[in-house]
């Protein structure tokens, strides 16, 4: 299950704005749990007003105008990951059911990614969403291996933000270079540079948010293969509570979440403190 769910979101980007200056306005995902204080940061990293309302300013807009793409594509590749790997696995219910595509219209939820989140944003003043992608069909008795194919395929769409993780962080760079070499161009690498930035923390968040062991989330499914099997039916019905439980750990659990979520920030610093410099646009 592709899931995201955020907490006082302005402007999430700012994990990397002490180096880059490339974010202005301030702001938090999942209290402070993905924007720890950075080693590299001139000043500490605080909202300048307790309010949290985002102020809607031509700044904002223009950074969620570029996050929304960025977050959906990593969402949908996500949920490929998990057809993918079901198919491989001998499973082709994800693929007869036409998900096993980019096309984002097959794994948008009328609920989990437009009505939740909207509902949510609008309740808390932008200050806290939980949403997702349309859950991959998955029939694990089509398993050749049953506990090994539900690891693997529970693990894919994780391994697959992973990936598009380091890969932001290298086309960053890259980009970078060439902005260097062709300064013509270097308007437009900036805002290209901007989405790779945002699609490093997004695709680190939906990582570490999906391996929280609360079902449905995927890191619930490799779990339950380790628990004794009455433990493990007893947790799987669990997951009829999993939104409601989501829910009340994004509004009451910020304390619970900065420890579920710590290592987001750590991912963050790794693969994009060695391609800062690379930053353009830096004055």
């Amino acid at each position: 299950m592709g899931a995201i769910g955020t907490r006082k979101l302005r402007v999430t980007e700012q994990v990397c704005q002490g180096a880059t200056q490339l974010w202005r306005t301030p702001g938090r995902i999942c209290g402070h749990a993905c924007t720890p204080p950075l080693p590299y940061a001139p000043t500490p990293l605080r909202p300048p007003t307790p309010d949290p309302r985002v102020a809607l300013d031509q700044s904002t807009l223009t950074k969620i105008l570029l996050t929304i793409p960025v977050l959906l594509f990593a969402l949908v590749a996500h949920e490929w990951a998990h057809a993918y790997a079901a198919l491989k696995q001998g499973d082709p219910t994800a693929y007869e059911l036409g998900r096993l595509t980019f096309n984002p219209i097959k794994h948008i939820d009328p609920f989990m990614t437009l009505i939740l989140p909207a509902v949510m944003l609008v309740g808390s003043h932008g200050a806290i969403a939980l949403g997702g992608a349309k859950p991959c069909p998955v029939d694990p008795r089509n398993f050749r291996n049953y506990k090994r194919g539900d690891i693997i395929v529970s693990l894919a769409g994780v391994t697959m933000n992973l990936l598009l993780a380091v890969l932001s962080a290298i086309l960053f760079l890259l980009f970078g270079l060439i902005g260097e070499a062709i300064p013509d161009a270097a308007p437009v690498f900036v805002i290209v540079q901007q989405m790779l930035e945002i699609s490093v923390l997004y695709n680190s968040l939906l990582l570490f948010f999906n391996l929280i062991p609360i079902p449905p989330l995927d890191g619930s499914h490799v779990l339950t293969h380790f628990l004794p099997p009455a433990l493990a039916i007893q947790y799987q019905r669990v997951s009829r509570f999993g939104l409601l439980i989501l829910v009340g750990l994004l509004y009451f659990g910020g304390d619970v979440l900065n420890v579920l979520l710590s290592p987001v920030g750590v991912m963050v610093r790794a693969l994009m403190h060695p391609v800062l410099p690379f930053a353009l646009g830096v004055q």
